[in-house]
């Protein structure tokens, strides 16, 4: 009787947004209505302004620009709506106008496509200091793996902005407003980070399982994998569970460099005090998988200015914070899967404590029982000569980092029903 409840209330929720989506697009529905049947299709974990592995606008923030964006959801739906971020700002920052479209190619959107973005009926939006806003709904159809662009444009002067340092993605930048230009011939700029936007939402379409978020460092970030091609082991995983044929988000939460029990300030929050906010703050949320730690063990081993702090963080440390993970995970009644953290032997992060601590703490994951099922990524991705070496056919060429085959063996590693 439960589940068939929750099955009427789900095609109830649906069909309310499927009517809701028949709104003509210059009046977009509240952005608090049926917001049960919204789920995260896209995200991206917010980070402090820091100058990051390559250039980018961070620092020194936008004025009188255009900054354009592309990402791909994992479920589709009939209505969307953006979340911004402004949790590091110190002060608020002015959204002055923004479009949502489907990507073409470069910074080009398929013509006909671009669709105003409303934040409470107005054009423009303040994004509080250390806070975030999410627009208006708008009926957008859209289906699991397209690429969508968000173009925001920002009159004034912005700041230092809240941005996610590794996309792996490109994000375009032009002088004034060009939030409707289809053709994107005016964005000369490019970088490879996510500015302000932190989400992308769908409701509508289909009854869908829970979302799954994959909370972590680098690994889950997708640092190695190419470029503008979705091959990070989040992506890989929500193109195996598409065709499998299921409607499952997968969102992304990694930060590279991001550790367990250590704030830093290229790597983001510890893991504690940013979970909350960047997995189980996910509207539809129903799996986290957890693959964090390696930086914990490894940091130690670099003498780097980067990698600080770096104190000596022992293997029970780092299974003292798992705990904390689940616990919170599980208070909200979120299911926790615990990934095994990989091979390093050759990489900076490699040394005979360290090596030493991997493995305890890998066999605690497996078989302590505490989290609610295991990705044993450690022995997907492991030289059969050399089990403490990542494959060579799966190693990015830093022997820590996969590539894409390694990312893609990963989301093989995973099993479906465990989600």
């Amino acid at each position: 009787m439960r589940y068939l409840t929750r099955s009427i209330a789900a095609a109830l929720s649906a069909l309310a947004i499927g009517l809701l989506a028949l709104q003509p697009s210059g009046r977009p529905a509240t952005a608090d209505t049926q917001v049960s049947a919204w789920t995260g299709a896209w995200s991206a974990a917010p980070q402090r302004p820091s100058t990051g592995f390559e250039p980018n606008w961070a620092e020194a923030g936008f004025s009188g620009q255009s900054v354009r964006q592309t990402v791909r959801v994992t479920t589709g739906g009939t209505t969307v709506r953006i979340r911004l971020s402004n949790a590091y700002g110190t002060s608020p920052v002015t959204v002055t106008a923004a479009t949502i479209a489907r990507a073409g190619t470069g910074a080009a959107v398929r013509a006909g496509s671009v669709r105003r973005l409303a934040f409470g009926r107005s054009r423009s939006v303040s994004i509080p200091a250390r806070g975030d806003v999410r627009s208006d709904a708008v009926a957008f159809r859209t289906r699991p793996l397209e690429s969508l662009t968000v173009t925001l444009y920002f009159a004034g002067t912005t700041g230092p902005a809240t941005f996610h340092s590794q996309a792996y993605a490109t994000t375009y930048r032009a002088t004034g407003d060009h939030t409707e230009d289809a053709t994107g011939t005016v964005y000369a700029d490019r970088t490879h980070s996510w500015y302000y936007l932190s989400g992308v939402e769908t409701a509508g379409g289909p009854p869908r399982r829970g979302a799954v978020v994959a909370f972590g460092d680098s690994i889950t970030d997708g640092f190695g994998s190419s470029d503008d091609a979705n091959h990070r082991y989040p992506d890989e995983l929500a193109a195996r569970l598409t065709a499998l044929g299921r409607e499952q988000a997968v969102l992304n939460a990694g930060i590279g460099g991001n550790l367990v029990l250590n704030d830093s300030a290229w790597y983001g929050e510890r893991s504690s005090a940013r979970f909350a906010r960047d997995v189980l703050d996910q509207p539809g949320v129903g799996t986290v998988i957890v693959l964090e730690g390696i930086n914990d063990l490894g940091f130690s081993e670099v003498d780097k200015p980067t990698y600080k702090p770096n104190p000596q963080v022992s293997a029970d440390d780092l299974i003292a914070g798992y705990r904390a993970l689940i616990r919170q995970a599980h208070a909200r009644h979120v299911r926790v899967l615990g990934a095994t953290l990989l091979p390093m032997k050759g990489s900076d992060h490699y040394g005979r404590r360290s090596e030493a601590d991997r493995e305890r703490v890998n066999d605690w994951i497996r078989t302590s029982g505490a989290f609610d099922a295991v990705a044993d990524f450690d022995r997907a991705l492991a030289d059969p000569s050399d089990p403490l070496a990542i494959r060579a056919a799966y190693d990015s060429g830093d022997h820590l980092h996969p590539n894409d085959a390694g990312y893609r063996a990963m989301a093989q590693a995973i099993d479906p029903d465990r989600l």
